[in-house]
């Protein structure tokens, strides 16, 4: 049977094959009707791109390239996923590596992709934000910075509002009462910055002094958050005033620092409150279900996905940011039942 082809389907719709393939290219200026009339003939006839052919005729690969630190980990995980599924439906593919939280790992994994030839370079960088020689690609493929932000440098920009994370957690913990508020949190990457500064905006704003042993700060607290959480919890716990409450930068350093917690006899929420970052799938299924804020992973790989479909469609597009409002997710480890 020969392979159906783009002027087939527009014959059966009677409509021009531009309007079909603008259709499969997201182009909006087709109408819903349409759109809709087109797509349903596309899984019809079970219709596949020829995308070398496309390639070579405007120049495109047709796919993007995405390097985390960490493809194990829930987060990057969870929204290479949702990123995949919305490129997918945009009609791109996806290429993915990880650095393994290694900056030299990281720049022969950006340069693999480009010279796969990737339309868009999606970058989630364990490079720190005082590296003074910072490698982002080539400069001719648009640039898309993922949950770590380099102000410096002016890229596009998808992550959560880090700030309101560090605000919105501790306010809830102050809210309940709590006047020891301490904060176990990251080193060199901007979600730690901020996710600091919002903590401190916080305490500030409650008039609450931050004793300087209360904020304990660790490198690669992505890498080993658990483990991190546990020793950091037990440095608070060793310095005589005890923390009633703790903000820590991710679901992972919250749930170490909870098992050290518990160990140390300490009763949660009772004695001392968690609240974590990231609402990690199993976070309301733990022992002490963990309350923590949402950063909308899902929702940072769709925003991700349609942002690099544009600039993948016009790389000369100027840098946008899209930052996401993070959610409360109350549970016991803040609030009794």
């Amino acid at each position: 049977m020969a392979a159906v082809r783009l002027k087939d389907i527009a014959k059966d719709l009677g409509v021009s094959t531009v309007t079909v393939s603008k259709v499969l290219r997201g182009n909006p200026e087709i109408g819903e009707k349409t759109r809709a009339r087109v797509l349903k003939r596309v899984r019809e006839l079970n219709y596949q791109p020829n995308m070398q052919a496309r390639g070579l005729a405007g120049g495109r690969s047709f796919t993007a390239g995405l390097v985390v630190p960490d493809l194990v980990h829930p987060f990057f995980g969870e929204f290479a996923k949702s990123l995949g599924g919305a490129l997918r439906a945009s009609g791109l593919g996806l290429m993915l590596a990880s650095s393994e939280e290694d900056p030299e790992i990281e720049v022969q994994e950006i340069r693999t992709l480009l010279n796969r030839g990737v339309d868009v370079l999606l970058v989630a960088s364990c490079q720190t934000l005082e590296s003074e020689s910072l490698f982002f690609g080539d400069g001719a493929r648009p640039l898309l910075l993922i949950d770590r932000n380099f102000t410096k440098i002016g890229a596009s920009f998808v992550g959560s509002d880090d700030v309101q994370v560090g605000e919105m957690g501790t306010r809830h913990l102050i809210s309940l009462g709590r006047k020891h508020v301490a904060h176990i949190g990251g080193q060199g990457m901007s979600p730690a910055v901020d996710r600091q500064a919002g903590y401190r905006k916080a305490m500030a704003a409650a008039k609450i002094k931050v004793p300087a042993n209360f904020v304990v700060t660790r490198d690669r607290i992505e890498e080993s958050g658990d483990s991190v959480g546990y020793y950091a919890m037990q440095e608070l716990l060793s310095q005589g005033a005890r923390p009633d409450a703790v903000f820590c930068y991710n679901d992972l350093s919250a749930l170490g620092a909870m098992k050290a917690a518990m160990q140390a006899g300490l009763r949660i929420p009772e004695d001392i409150a968690f609240v974590g970052c990231g609402n990690l799938r199993y976070a309301e299924y733990l022992k002490v279900p963990l309350t923590s804020i949402d950063h909308g992973t899902e929702r940072l790989g769709v925003a991700a996905a349609n942002l690099a479909s544009q600039l993948a469609e016009s790389p000369l597009s100027l840098a946008q940011t899209v930052l996401l409002e993070p959610r409360l997710m109350v549970r016991r480890s803040s609030v009794a039942e």
